[in-house]
């Protein structure tokens, strides 16, 4: 690797610099530091941010890097450091989808817009019931950063894109950035289309072309439009918004929407580690979801799931009794919403209390779990097969009755999950956040806990397609803190009876440990420590798919954790019972260590 690498991630509110470099043989992080983003007023130029940020981290570590990043990458001397970047500034990449049926070429232009780093402004479809003049009022007021337009399966009819292009015509938005600047429009769908499309949009949009991303029903080509997604941002968004053009002449490789970069190193770990993985990005106001599930990327953006901007919304969305169900104290539940709502008024308040903090992590809790379920509307497999009607509608242009799509994320197929956010990253304890994503996520079988600890994935990978073992090597060192190994059958037997037996072989020691039904148990394996792990299931418990585990497990900072309490979690009804067991549990994987809940001397051996 070259001397090192300087990259930034430029956010909505926030500029954040890595500098990463050798330590010995192996890229290490060197630094990292921050500053306010100034995209917005009264700066209104992204490379100002920039500056400040590379000059808190030329501090940090002794090293002069703004006049060595902050030029153009042919001028004078070779750098010493890469320059790399992503962005979500300003907004991130927000693009408005058309298709032509909402439930099947709408639905796979919106899983390639999400692939692609954007922020969705709307998903248009022809049947989705609105009329033409509130679609043109809806585009008009947009403002989109591009368009993708799909449906129209190949060979099809195409008479329905005149509808489409009739509405972008007759709306004529207009950009969010710059002026006199033609709108890209990406075009995706049905091949015989493309000449009409052409002559009817090249007037008024920038028209690109790419292959069909739902040629067949059980069919689905994504890469190709999110590749022209890329290039676009690059080529004329980022060129558009206040002071991208500047830095654009500043970075060795193109700069990437900051999603687009998670997927990547999201990407690059399931490749080699050979496993379905999934992670979730919690802020303020949304909550971000990828996975990657036999090789093909998913993300979903829970726009008004999140900890402070819209905790509101979480109140609405799930509940309050869904919020108060993982209290371990009986508390009103008004009590419980005067504290979100509070949250909600002063966003940036920290919790007081440890009260206030468990309240603060039940709402994590299901803001996780919302965005968790509306994730695994987006990761969905296709139909292998469709039927003749259903063919012939969709050839026809027409919505007809599709086959049903089935769900791609399996938990139980799940072999790492990865938490990030303040919420999880920040937790006082890291017990907490393990507590946190078992509760939202429920995993079953076998599979790792993880949290980013700085939320440095976006730097990694776009570090990923230039250095990709620098990039591995800093996720596992720097980035990462892994919590542990999870033991988790989906059906357990009588509450309080033996569910299973965990025994842990490790430097020629070997502890066994019985774990009741309805209890969680924390078996102490050190991290970075290996062990062979052997589970027996005791008499109803059941593994999906398998009697008995056998396998090879590195500790983390938790230890390693069995969570007997089944699929799906089940909470008594009476309150006073449901705080007694939400104790139980806290206190039994040491999230906190409750009043008559104290961990027994066999719990975490």
């Amino acid at each position: 690797m070259p001397p090192g690498y300087v990259i930034t991630d430029v956010g909505s509110t926030t500029t954040k610099a890595l500098l990463i470099g050798p330590e010995g043989k192996e890229a290490r992080l060197i630094g990292r530091a921050e500053a306010p983003t100034t995209v917005e007023k009264p700066f209104e130029d992204v490379t100002v941010g920039v500056r400040n940020a590379l000059c808190k981290l030329g501090e940090i570590v002794g090293r002069e890097l703004v006049s060595e990043v902050c030029r153009n990458v042919g001028e004078g001397a070779r750098r010493e450091y890469r320059y790399l970047s992503t962005s979500s500034a300003g907004g991130g990449l927000q693009i408005l989808v058309y298709g032509l049926t909402k439930s099947v070429t709408a639905d796979s232009a919106r899983r390639a817009a999400l692939g692609g780093g954007a922020i969705l402004l709307d998903v248009m479809a022809t049947d989705d019931g609105r009329q033409g003049f509130v679609k043109m009022d809806a585009v008009r007021s947009c403002r989109p950063d591009m368009v993708l337009i799909a449906g129209g399966l190949d060979g099809g009819n195409t008479q329905y894109v005149l509808e489409v292009c009739d509405v972008l015509n007759a709306a004529k938005p207009r950009p969010r950035f710059g002026s006199g600047f033609r709108i890209p429009v990406i075009y995706a769908g049905n091949k015989d289309a493309a000449d009409t499309v052409r002559d009817t949009l090249s007037d008024l949009y920038d028209l690109t072309v790419v292959d069909n991303l739902r040629p067949a029903l059980h069919r689905e080509v994504l890469g190709p439009a999110r590749r022209a997604i890329h290039e676009l941002f690059m080529s004329h968004v980022m060129q558009q918004a206040p002071g991208y053009g500047e830095l654009i002449t500043w970075v060795d490789e193109d700069i990437l929407p900051t999603p687009a970069a998670v997927g990547c190193i999201m990407e690059l770990v399931a490749d080699r580690q050979g496993m379905n993985i999934l992670g979730i990005d919690i802020g303020g106001a949304t909550t971000d979801v990828f996975s990657v599930i036999n090789g093909t990327f998913f993300r979903s953006v829970s726009a008004n799931l999140g900890m402070s901007y819209s905790s509101g919304n979480v109140l609405v969305e799930a509940g309050l009794e869904n919020i108060v169900r993982w209290l371990p104290f009986n508390v009103s539940p008004y009590r419980v919403a005067d504290r979100i709502l509070t949250k909600l008024i002063h966003p940036t308040t920290l919790p007081a209390s440890q009260e206030d903090l468990q309240i603060e992590q039940a709402l994590a809790t299901e803001a996780i779990r919302l965005a968790f379920s509306q994730h695994k509307e987006v990761a969905v497999l296709l139909p292998k097969d469709a039927s003749f009607t259903t063919s012939r509608y969709f050839a026809e242009g027409r919505a007809g009755t599709q086959d049903k799509v089935s769900e791609a994320v399996d938990v139980s197929e799940i072999g790492l999950f990865i938490g990030s956010g303040g919420a999880l990253s920040h937790a006082p304890r890291r017990n907490q956040a393990a507590l946190m994503l078992l509760n939202a996520l429920q995993p079953e079988g076998r599979t790792f806990l993880a949290v980013d600890s700085v939320f440095m994935m976006p730097h990694l990978g776009v570090l990923s397609g230039l250095d990709p073992e620098a990039a591995l090597n800093v996720l596992e060192r720097d980035c990462l803190v892994p919590l542990g190994p999870v033991i988790a059958p989906a059906v357990v037997g009588t509450p309080g009876q033996p569910a299973v037996s965990v025994s842990l072989t490790a430097k020629g020691e070997r502890v066994t440990a019985l774990v009741n039904s309805g209890d969680i148990r924390v078996i102490r394996l050190p991290q970075g420590e290996k062990a062979k792990v052997e589970v027996e299931p005791l008499g109803q418990t059941r593994f999906k798919g398998m009697r008995r585990l056998e396998f090879d497990a590195t500790g983390g900072t938790v230890g390693v954790i069995v969570d007997a309490r089944g699929r799906p979690i089940r909470l008594p009804e009476d309150p006073d019972e449901r705080a007694q067991t939400n104790a139980k549990w806290a206190t039994q994987i040491a999230a906190y260590d409750l009043v008559g809940y104290a961990a027994k001397a066999g719990d975490r051996e």
